[in-house]
């Protein structure tokens, strides 16, 4: 697919994985400190495993490959 960077795209989602783990804690307190830091943990765990993905086009659509299986089941 022309103009559409797979490798960048991936690695985007790996430096926004990267960010949301370096994000500082706002201000706040109780119910709202732990909405935070839930959805810290949301956003990381998604861009972590795009960011893990590998990319390709098959047939005019986008597939993302993740491999799930522990690292010591991995070929």
């Amino acid at each position: 697919m022309p103009g559409l960077d797979l490798e960048a795209m991936i690695q985007r989602f790996r430096d926004r994985a990267e960010a949301v783990k370096s994000r500082p804690l706002p201000p706040v307190g109780g119910d709202e400190r732990q909405f935070f830091i839930r959805q810290a943990q949301n956003d990381f765990q998604d861009f972590a495993i795009i960011g893990d993905a590998t990319a390709t086009v098959e047939d005019g659509f986008l597939v993302l490959r993740v491999d799930l299986r522990p690292a010591d089941q991995r070929s």
